[in-house]
């Protein structure tokens, strides 16, 4: 099995500690991590590359670090569009009160394999998957084993969504931590999807928070999005009690102010932003450009293919037009090269993984990406970072490395059986969505 990879004469785009278009080099994989970049490796490295490698010829191709999708429902891909023009309580109402309980573990593992290879068709290599389909035990075996299956790199976030038993959610938190996250694994790692405090009781938010420093998990929690008054409640119960210091992630940060987003970023906390879904949803003004002028670590994330696309290119596009858009103006500022960074090391940053992915540094996991130039969309772009952002899709995603193993090429997925998996979704979808 080859280990070694090199992509050969493509335009390099590395993106720390900014973007930065490196020019035409070359890029060496081995065993799974960034070896080197630079101009010509074949012939100017220190040793021959070994007899199995395989030079991957990246000419006319822009080559990049693989996007994080720090924030995203992965579950959902079988209700996709069920509710593309609804509001937050809509959505709550009819997806979580209506659809999740119907799916069956059956259901979780083809939504949540078919979330997955969609991440990676779109040159996702990161996912952290907010998973609150959790209703019974069955269906942590099913989220993990789809996320596994799908060769994805991803953070399971554990949202126990049982009855109100607190001794339950502790048990059954613990009992998968355990079960499926006890020995180390190089692409899953686990976190706690805390409902807590804005959408639950104050006695639940305070077993998830300890559960979680108990378990040794990071959060994951939606806060800010649903209104000033609740996010500054939100801000002062976790003030209050002292779990300000735990650093979780906090996901739509529409309604923190400037002083609440310093306090962030003062605790070690991070962001994500999901402009599509915040804007579709009325969620209210997206944090982006607050966020990082406050100094916080800052994601973006597709959200929810109930109301938005799942892409990382209609995610970037829409944190850039939305930001730029303020009315006050003061979102001119804001750069396609702000958006990419935020879509890959930024969103390293924010779900605890800059030290795995998110850039090209040698020594980092090769989750790479490949995008074709030689499309009627992005032929001639004149800026390689904006070409990314604003004028790419899925169709221009070549290639995909994670991990330095190859699960896209030349625009086909690899080592999967989609028509297969997409015919259980439709009958899964069918079923699920009926009257």
């Amino acid at each position: 099995m080859t280990s070694t990879y090199l992509l050969r004469g493509g335009l390099v785009i590395d993106t720390d500690p900014a973007p930065t278009v490196l020019g035409r080099a070359d890029v060496l994989v081995q065993d799974g991590r960034i070896a080197a970049v630079g101009p010509d490796l074949a012939s100017s490295a220190a040793a021959p590359l070994p007899a199995d490698a395989e030079v991957i010829d990246a000419s006319g191709r822009i080559v990049l670090p693989g996007f994080v999708d720090t924030h995203r429902h992965v579950w959902q891909a079988g209700i996709r569009a069920a509710l593309p023009d609804g509001t937050l309580p809509a959505y709550v109402e009819r997806v979580l009160g209506v659809l999740a309980p119907r799916h069956t573990a059956d259901d979780v593992y083809a939504g949540t394999l078919a979330g997955t290879l969609e991440c990676l068709d779109s040159g996702i290599t990161t996912v952290v998957d907010w998973s609150h389909i959790q209703l019974r035990p069955e269906y942590a075996e099913a989220s993990v084993s789809a996320l596994r299956a799908s060769g994805v790199r991803a953070v399971f976030g554990f949202c126990y969504f049982g009855d109100g038993d607190l001794d339950a959610l502790t048990a059954e938190t613990a009992r998968v931590r355990n079960a499926y996250f006890d020995a180390p694994d190089g692409l899953l790692t686990m976190a706690m999807a805390a409902l807590g405090p804005e959408l639950t009781s104050p006695e639940r938010a305070l077993r998830e928070w300890a559960v979680a420093r108990d378990l040794g998990l990071p959060i994951t929690t939606h806060m800010g999005g649903h209104g000033a008054e609740s996010a500054e409640r939100g801000m002062a119960f976790l003030v209050d009690h002292g779990l300000m210091d735990q650093g979780a992630m906090y996901v739509h940060a529409n309604h923190f102010t400037g002083d609440d987003l310093k306090r962030i970023a003062a605790s070690g906390g991070t962001v994500s932003v999901t402009p599509g879904v915040e804007a579709a949803l009325g969620l209210g003004p997206v944090a982006t450009g607050r966020s990082l002028a406050a100094g916080v670590p800052t994601g973006l994330g597709a959200d929810t293919v109930v109301s938005g696309p799942g892409d990382m290119f209609g995610v970037m596009g829409a944190a850039h037009v939305l930001e730029r858009g303020r009315p006050d103006g003061a979102g001119m500022g804001f750069t396609t090269s702000d958006v990419l960074r935020m879509a890959t090391i930024g969103g390293a940053e924010a779900a605890g993984l800059a030290g795995v992915t998110g850039s090209l540094a040698p020594g980092k996991q090769a989750d790479l990406v490949v995008l074709r130039t030689d499309t009627p969309g992005m032929a001639a772009a004149h800026d390689p970072i904006a070409a990314v952002v604003r004028y790419a899709g899925t169709r221009e995603v070549d290639t995909v490395l994670v991990a330095g193993r190859i699960v896209k090429r030349g625009g086909v997925l690899l080592g999967q059986d989609v028509p297969s998996l997409l015919a259980s979704l439709e009958s899964s979808a069918g079923r699920l969505t009926a009257a």
